[in-house]
């Protein structure tokens, strides 16, 4: 028996997100086409055979600006920490160059694969002249793939395979998650506010579970407050007599539904919580 933990990492929007939904055939992380998607790490559990991963999706790679986005930086570095293995994301148009600015403060020894993500968005021999990069870089394990089709992905899988430390499993081999419910719900609700507001808007929103009941003779309850910084994205959100809020709420509970295989009742609120990016005490209470 072979198990351990794979970090993802890489820069913002390079498909992170999208690879540990396609490696685990489950959709846990949210994914949206705006950069920093990803704010806490999550982990998703593969079993196969005589192996078991634990893949850990992380915020992308950045400079930090704020508090939230340390803490974000601080999430990498923690799953990194644990890490057996990890798994470098780029995408085709990467610069080698741009390598030294990609790992800033990340100091690690681990066994390393470098994973090309993408490709189904270029002509096969632009890939060529990245990898014979890579590989003056002394990065040995570099596989092309898109995390979006599935191409190379079992190829993906054996290397990870390959690398695994002799383990026991540490999970049963039908769990899929250690993080709980409420946590997968509020970031199915903070994935439609990327999907359906642009700009600054869903950087400067968070959701918070304030109740959830799982009710056996009616549909499940849940209540969440949705925090922006200023009064006059509380407008936007809401929108016109509460129509966009309302779309909000109807794409994620169908979501919240297909995800938990229950119904559910699904209450949204609006609050302003003035800097929450800022707040340290505040982005304890997210779980950071």
């Amino acid at each position: 028996m072979k198990a351990g933990y794979v970090a993802i990492i890489g820069k913002p929007n390079v498909g992170k997100s999208t690879l540990l939904n396609r490696l685990i055939a489950t959709k846990l992380s949210i994914v949206s086409a705006k950069p920093q998607t990803t704010r806490q790490r999550v982990l998703g559990v593969l079993t196969e055979g005589d192996y078991q991963c634990y893949f850990i999706d992380t915020p992308g790679i950045l400079a930090p600006a704020y508090e939230l986005q340390k803490r974000m930086l601080l999430e990498i570095k923690n799953s990194l920490k644990d890490a057996d293995i990890v798994i470098w994301v780029i995408d085709p148009w990467f610069k080698t160059a741009n390598s030294a600015e990609a790992m800033a403060g990340i100091e690690i020894n681990r066994s390393w694969i470098c994973a090309i993500n993408k490709i189904d968005l270029v002509a096969p021999l632009t890939i060529l002249p990245l990898i014979d990069r890579l590989r003056v870089h002394q990065m040995s394990d570099i596989i092309p793939l898109s995390a979006l089709t599935g191409q190379n992905i079992d190829a993906l899988k054996r290397t990870i395979f390959k690398k695994l430390p002799e383990n026991r499993f540490v999970y049963p081999e039908e769990y899929i998650s250690d993080r709980p419910e409420r946590f997968f719900v509020a970031e199915i609700i903070r994935e439609q506010i990327y999907h359906l507001y642009a700009e600054e808007i869903p950087y400067s929103t968070c959701v918070i579970i304030d109740e959830y009941k799982e009710r056996e003779q009616a549909k499940d309850f849940i209540r969440a407050i949705i925090y922006v910084e200023r009064d006059s994205q509380k407008g936007i959100i809401v929108g016109k007599q509460g129509k966009t809020l309302k779309k909000v709420g109807t794409i994620s509970r169908k979501a919240i539904e297909a995800f938990t295989g229950r119904t559910v009742y699904l209450e949204l609120w609006v609050k302003v919580k003035e800097n929450w990016r800022k707040n340290k005490e505040f982005l304890k209470e997210l779980g950071f």
